[in-house]
């Protein structure tokens, strides 16, 4: 009995302090200080949600910056039991985890090559074009990939390819803090850009 009561006393104050005190404490802080990074980071349009700067979004339209491909995957609606490829699958986080010397690694590689292929791009393949994030949802790009896409949106819009790159270039973000990471550009922020832009389109002929 001289043991049990010091050991329910540090159950009580140790359940109180990690498990009320602490998670209270952090929440408001953040919520305080943090709000919209504690919420999500979520990008609102009309009071709506569009999406996150944290997720990505898989664009398929030649009018919008296309993401880096997301090996991220679902449940088969056919068969429960099994996995199907579903990019950007914001409840399924993960990266494909495959070799270099995987055959499964290299026919997606060559699968996601043909889109720029049939694109008609002729300078090389920036590497975040045809390979997946560890997460599978990284939201952004490399300046690099962002820019050798100019050609097929500006002709998509009917839009001067100068005034693409000044959209690209105004939402690429620096290294953080200078020396961290490398530069970026948030696709889905220059997509709502590029909506924003409208087209010339029906002004300036088909």
């Amino acid at each position: 009995m001289s043991n049990l009561r010091p050991a329910l006393v540090l159950l009580l104050l140790f359940t109180a302090l990690t498990g009320l005190a602490y998670p209270f404490a952090v929440t408001g802080i953040g919520q305080a200080l943090f709000a919209v990074q504690a919420n999500g980071s979520l990008i609102l349009q009309d009071d709506r949600v569009v999406g996150s700067d944290l997720i990505g979004q898989a664009f398929t339209s030649d009018r919008y910056l296309w993401p880096r491909p997301s090996s991220t995957s679902a449940p088969d609606p056919a068969d429960p039991t099994k996995m199907v490829d579903a990019p950007y699958n914001a409840a399924a986080s993960t990266g494909s985890n495959l070799g270099p010397t995987s055959r499964r690694l290299a026919d997606r590689l060559k699968a996601s090559s043909e889109p720029w292929r049939e694109t008609g791009l002729t300078l090389p393949i920036s590497g975040d074009a045809v390979t997946a994030s560890g997460s599978g949802l990284d939201p952004h790009i490399s300046p690099a990939f962002a820019q050798a896409q100019v050609a097929r949106i500006a002709k998509s819009r009917n839009l001067p390819e100068e005034q693409i790159r000044q959209v690209i270039e105004t939402w690429t973000e620096g290294r953080t803090l200078v020396i961290f990471g490398e530069p970026r550009v948030n696709v889905l922020q220059v997509n709502r850009a590029l909506d924003g832009l409208g087209s010339q389109r029906g002004r300036d002929g088909p």
